[in-house]
């Protein structure tokens, strides 16, 4: 549901995927699934699972539970009540089970990409299948699933759940797991999995240099050094800089909501684009780490060759996206009918210049970018603040359209091709302000005739196959109109430096141990649970 949080182990340990994307071998790994073929013109997709699936109770996991999970998607549920709910309904006409092991899906459209966008894990996570004869009696939008009696939930993870509470989510693993029944993987190593919350930064780091923690979700590069001097057990993704796994494909971006006064203005979102200095943002927010974004997409070869089909075609030029200029900034805000105030603040009709700039409270990255950001901002006459929000108050104001700006990285969806990521500023998703957008559904809101023009680019997009020559031009001639209009700012590229304690387990991902990538808080973290190996058995 909207404001969900997966990432304590529920998708890691609990809920496994049809598929899993690979990212350092760029293939689709078999999971629940054993294959998804479409037939020619694409608008047909036959789905095959694997033989001797069980649910954690014993039930067969099947066709049934894939055709109930997708129809409750498409006839139960309220557009953007569920994560992919409006997905499914944008793109499947109807779902069938042709027998216990097979499902049929027919498209409204034809669409190359199903299976990579919607089953495979390519970012974070994807739809999950849900246990028919639990959940065909229940309504989704009140039914809980969790009762620990009945054993409750029930998925067809390695792990069940043993206890929750506010900062803690411990899992004990199920001995009787169908991947070991049938031999197609080892029981993983870990007989019990915590994920735990510890507070600031400087207690995470406390308790891996303590050995009380295995694996930490991010940490600063100063603090990085002091722990490794602490703890010689500690390893990151390279052994010296950058330190951090390659960048996640979600970039980091200054988003605005386009139905807020003066933001609806593409020369005022420019002014804010020269008044932003990446350099510094990187310096000071990164230790260094990080490389400022030309672009929306993450910094993969695969899409760096489309960003320099941009360059190539001299649109850098036209629009200097990484310029920093505060003059220019400054002509264009005066422009506009502003002046400057006794207190150092643009005004106009009595009103000062601000922004209110909001940072989701779990994302220590995230907030260290607005701390340099309101500093710029101030400096250049506009009276910016920040402040956190609770993930679900953040999630939920983005995609009802209640927040003026923020940092973001709602922009993600590609990784081998351009059309993922510029489909979420698309305007087939536009919604009124209070009404419900997905997460990566144009909830920036932005509007008007030439965005028309970029999304019917897009969708001319969709309908080529992937690696189609005529992806090129149509790619360029809708990115001029969004470095035009520039509905976001890019600003970097997302790296987080993850260290791993190897006192207790090895078989963490490296740039050695490069078998999967990094992020432990994506449904590919499967992989990483299995690989683990007792340090000293």
């Amino acid at each position: 549901m909207p404001g969900r949080r997966l990432v304590h182990g529920f998708h890691q340990a609990l809920m496994e995927p049809l598929f899993i994307l690979n990212y350092e071998t760029g293939e689709i790994e078999p999971w629940l699934g054993q294959s998804m073929t479409p037939n020619e013109s694409f608008d047909v997709w036959t789905l095959k699972l694997r033989q001797g699936v069980k649910w954690s109770d014993g039930e067969d996991f099947n066709a049934d539970d894939v055709v109930f999970s997708i129809k409750m998607l498409l006839e139960k549920i309220p557009n953007y009540a569920y994560i992919y709910s409006d997905d499914m309904k944008n793109w499947v006409e109807s779902v069938e089970k042709l027998d216990d092991l097979t499902v049929q899906f027919t498209m409204l459209q034809p669409n190359t990409r199903f299976q990579l966008d919607f089953f495979s894990v390519q970012i974070w996570t994807n739809p999950n299948i849900v246990p028919e004869h639990i959940w065909q009696d229940q309504d989704p939008l009140s039914f809980k699933n969790y009762d620990p009696e009945k054993g409750w939930p029930v998925f067809t993870g390695p792990y069940k759940i043993e206890s929750v509470s506010e900062t803690e989510f411990v899992y004990v693993r199920d001995d009787n797991w169908w991947g070991a029944q049938i031999d197609w993987r080892e029981l993983p190593k870990p007989k019990r999995i915590i994920w735990t919350w510890y507070g600031s930064e400087e207690e995470r780091m406390s308790a891996m240099v303590n050995n009380e923690l295995d694996s930490l979700l991010d940490i600063s590069l100063g603090n990085l050094l002091e722990l490794r001097a602490l703890n010689p057990h500690i390893i990151t993704h390279f052994e010296d800089l950058p330190y951090a796994w390659v960048p996640d494909p979600c970039a980091r971006n200054f988003e605005l909501n386009h139905t807020m006064t003066p933001w609806d203005d593409k020369e005022m979102r420019w002014a804010l684009n020269y008044i932003i200095d990446r350099d510094e943002i990187v310096a000071f927010a990164y230790n260094g780490t990080t490389i400022a974004s030309r672009h929306f997409f993450p910094a993969y070869p695969p899409l760096n060759s489309y960003v320099d089909l941009l360059e190539e075609a001299g649109l850098y030029e036209k629009y200097p996206l990484l310029k920093h200029s505060p003059e220019k900034a400054r002509g264009i805000i005066e422009t506009k009918g502003y002046t400057l105030n006794g207190n150092g603040y643009y005004e106009k009709d009595g009103q000062e210049l601000s922004i209110d700039l909001t940072t989701h409270a779990g994302f220590i990255e995230k907030q260290r970018i607005a701390q340099v950001i309101v500093e710029q901002l101030q400096q250049a006459g506009i009276n910016a603040t920040t402040r956190n929000e609770d993930a679900t108050t953040w999630y939920n104001n983005f995609e009802l359209g209640n927040f003026e700006t923020r940092i973001g990285w709602q922009s993600c969806g590609s990784v081998n091709e351009p059309w993922g990521s510029m489909n979420t500023f698309n305007t087939r998703w536009l919604k009124p302000v209070g009404e419900r957008t997905g997460e990566n559904q144009n909830a920036w809101r932005w509007s008007g005739e030439t965005a028309e023009r970029y999304s019917a680019l897009v969708d001319e997009i969709h309908s080529l196959p992937v690696g189609d020559p005529k992806v090129d031009e149509l790619f360029v001639e809708a990115m001029e109109i969004w470095l035009d209009e520039l509905p976001i700012i890019p600003l970097t590229q997302a790296r987080k430096i993850m260290p791993f304690n190897t006192t207790y387990w090895t078989g963490w991902p490296t740039a050695d141990n490069n078998y999967i990538h990094h992020p432990t808080w994506w449904q590919s973290a499967h992989i990483i649970i299995h690989n683990l190996e007792l340090t000293q058995p």
